[in-house]
Formats: structure tokens, sequence, C-alpha cells
């Protein structure tokens, strides 16, 4: 566990030549044999990512139906919670599509806090924070879209910052946690005047407090405040899944 870097890329293992070849004599032992994995590995590939099965709770002071639009607006102190996945702004509007999926789009009020989530990461003591104007969440896709000075933090048992990334729209795959973070005119100030993608990345072992304190508390990490020093531009920024 000490070993696991912040965001990887999605891979797949070729099947090992000795099987292939095991199984390829019959083309129905191959079928039988893919049927039986397959019954035995489903239940267990997202066993811990079960997010996107758990349902969708909402408090808010206010909430209001568009029946053209088939849209729930819920307004005022807005908290949204999917399993792990928290949400919370000042406006949240909620679709949901012929399928079933779910779409939350998080806006923040001027001149009050910005748009917020978090989402624990599968099998760790740890949290991806995030902060924007507006947060999109796409339920179908479980893909997270933070636009205008948005800024996402791994955090080691909730409260330490292990990673740091800003920039003007970031997109973050919670599924198979890798992002991508863009440059705009949000980010220019007297220490980044190009408004440049900025980043901190710690070392790839290092898991601050998680291990030392597996129980400890989940607090949100503090907001961003103010310009940040400039940043080296990070090589381990990968692209989301399509």
């Amino acid at each position: 566990m000490t070993d696991r870097p912040y965001l990887r890329p999605a891979f797949h293992r070729p099947l090992g030549g000795s099987l292939r070849q095991s199984f390829g004599r019959s083309v129905r032992a191959l079928a039988t044999a893919f049927a039986v994995l397959g019954a035995l590995a489903s239940p267990l590939a997202h066993a811990e990512r079960a997010d996107r099965d758990k349902p969708l709770n909402i408090e808010a002071d206010h909430l209001s139906y568009d029946d053209l639009k088939q849209v729930n607006i819920f307004t005022g102190n807005v908290t949204m919670t999917k399993g792990t996945i928290i949400l919370k702004a000042d406006r949240v509007e909620v679709t949901q599509d012929p399928e079933g999926y779910q779409y939350a789009t998080a806006y923040y009020k001027p001149g009050g806090p910005l748009a917020y989530m978090r989402q624990k990461r599968d099998g760790l003591d740890e949290y991806i924070d995030g902060w924007g104007e507006t947060i999109y969440y796409n339920g179908k896709t479980e893909v997270a879209t933070l636009t205008t000075r948005a800024t996402l933090k791994r955090l080691a048992g909730g409260t330490r910052v292990l990673d740091e990334v800003h920039g003007s729209v970031i997109t973050y795959d919670t599924y198979n946690e890798v992002y991508t973070a863009n440059s705009g005119a949000d980010q220019i100030n007297s220490n980044n005047p190009k408004g440049r993608v900025r980043a901190t990345l710690a070392p790839r072992n290092a898991t601050g407090d998680s291990q030392a304190q597996p129980g400890g508390a989940s607090k949100p990490a503090a907001a961003p405040k103010g310009d940040l020093p400039a940043l080296a531009p990070s090589k381990r920024i990968e692209n989301p899944r399509e």
C-alpha cells in the first residue's frame, strides 16, 4: 500500500501464452471457463467501488422541481451524499437519465465559499478533496469536472495534504483515479502571470498519517486561499477515462 501512487493509468494484462494454449484446444471449454471466471470475478471487481450503486441523499433549505427540464433544484446550504462521495454547495441541480444514472451540478454563490466535493480512495485511508465555482458529477462515467479556480487535493487520513493541483478546469475520473488539469485566465496572479497549471506532488511512497492513524478523524482540508508560490509543471498528470 505504501507504493501505491496518487493517480495511476488503467491497463490490461495480456493473457499468458500457456493459458491460451491450454484453453485454445476447445471453444466450448474456453467459453465455459470465461463464464465461470466472470461469475466469480464480477462481484469482486467493484466490491470496494460501490459509490455508483449507493442511494443519492440530499439536504437543503429549499427544493423545487422543473418538470419541463426534468431537474430537481436544491438551494441553500446543500449537502449531497452518495456512498463516500460528498458534495456541498449553495445550489445543486440533479437529473436522472432513462437508464437510472444520476447527474449533479453544484454551483457556488458569489461572495460565498466555493463548491466542494470529497471522495474516499478505494481501499485506502486517503481522500480526494476538490473545489471550484462549478462542480459537475457524471454518475454514468463517474467523472467529476471542477471549473474556475479549481483545486484538487489528496489527503492522508483526511487531513494531511500529500498532493495538490490547481487549474482552471480539473477533470477527475473517480473510478480509475486519474485526472487532467487545464490552465486558464482565472489562474493568473502575481505568482502565476500566465495562468498555468500548478501542482505539488508527494513522493511515490508518501502515505502521511494514514498508516499510523488508520481510524483517525476525517475532516475536510482547508479551502484554498490567496496566491500560492509558483510551482513546477507536473509530469504525472494522466488522461481520464473516456
